[in-house]
């Protein structure tokens, strides 16, 4: 049997994470902050759940144990919500908590599975990216680029123990991922949260920025499939969905199959959120390395994956009753 920890367990992610693992048959345990109470569907009968903090070097020795296997590590502060309020915590956990993580791992012998994110490429023109594309960056002062300099430094730690320390492990990037559980501060929870209460959803300036949107349940077989080794060890794996459309395009979808009468609302991103903010316009993922190297696909159409999101939703008021915490 597999021992498996899972950083950020009882979050979006990681929550599906750990019933994927739990379904194969893996023994799992949780480390999480647990600041946010985790969604009543999102408790998983069986889980050791320790209560920590990445950057405390002691809480985490006391779960990364010799009798550990793999470590998937999610724990992040992600969200732009998060990024224009409080840069800092972004930094400090995605930055030194990894660093932690990987010192840990290293020292009992622990393969490593680091979630990183599409962001680390910015606003490169050249799409689809690949995982080796250039990184092209707004100013160090503009909030919204710590997210996606933190992930990159995670991902230079990562890759640097993988050849300084021999260590096995390999790296995720996620792009855009949706689905059941997600706190809606995030383009498709978000709409489908509006749209099933009543409420306008919202597009940034006129909607033409482009994305790719992702089911967070081929998102996570795909992460196993990747910590599943062989190939994967020791590199870094594009996950997302190949499909591009607008935002716009993607939000009169929610529309459509919410059967939402509000209208949608513009924001006009300067006046709202100054210069700290800066949005990107086209991010759309190269998964061929993916799909020869680990074979795993992420092909769920967005209509198909929104329509399962708007049933269950239907079916969880708790989740509908969850405050839009996203910037607005």
């Amino acid at each position: 049997m597999t021992h498996a920890v899972v950083t950020g367990g009882r979050g979006f992610v990681g929550s599906h994470l750990v019933d994927c693992l739990l379904e194969r048959g893996d023994r799992v345990t949780v480390f999480d902050t647990g600041r946010r109470v985790s969604p009543p569907d999102g408790r998983s009968p069986g889980v050791r759940v320790v209560t920590g903090d990445i950057r405390d070097v002691d809480g985490l020795a006391s779960v990364i144990t010799e009798d550990v296997d793999i470590v998937y590590h999610l724990a992040a502060v992600v969200g732009v919500d998060r990024y224009l309020s409080a840069p800092l915590d972004v930094i400090d956990t995605n930055f030194i908590g990894t660093r932690n993580v990987l010192e840990q791992a290293s020292r009992v012998g622990a393969r490593v599975i680091l979630a990183s994110t599409s962001e680390v490429s910015g606003m490169n023109p050249s799409v689809p990216w690949t995982e080796d594309a250039d990184r092209i960056l707004g100013s160090t002062s503009i909030n919204r680029w710590s997210y996606s300099s933190s992930k990159a430094l995670a991902e230079h730690l990562t890759f640097a123990f993988i050849r300084q320390r021999g260590l096995d492990a390999s790296i995720v990037r996620y792009f855009n991922l949706y689905g059941p559980r997600q706190r809606p501060a995030f383009l498709i929870s978000r709409t489908v949260h509006r749209c099933l209460n009543g409420l306008a959803p919202v597009v940034y300036d006129d909607g033409r920025q482009t994305r790719t949107f992702t089911s967070v349940h081929d998102a996570v077989a795909a992460t196993v499939r990747v910590g599943d080794g062989g190939a994967a060890v020791g590199e870094c794996f594009n996950i997302g969905n190949s499909t591009e459309m607008t935002v716009r395009e993607a939000v009169e979808l929610v529309v459509e199959l919410t059967g939402s009468t509000a209208g949608i609302t513009s924001i006009d991103t300067g006046a709202s959120f100054g210069e700290t903010y800066q949005d990107l316009g086209r991010r759309v993922p190269d998964t061929t390395k993916l799909k020869s190297l680990v074979g795993a696909r992420c092909d769920t159409s967005l209509r198909e994956g929104v329509t399962r999101l708007v049933e269950w939703a239907s079916e969880h008021p708790w989740w509908l009753e969850l405050e839009d915490d996203s910037p607005a």
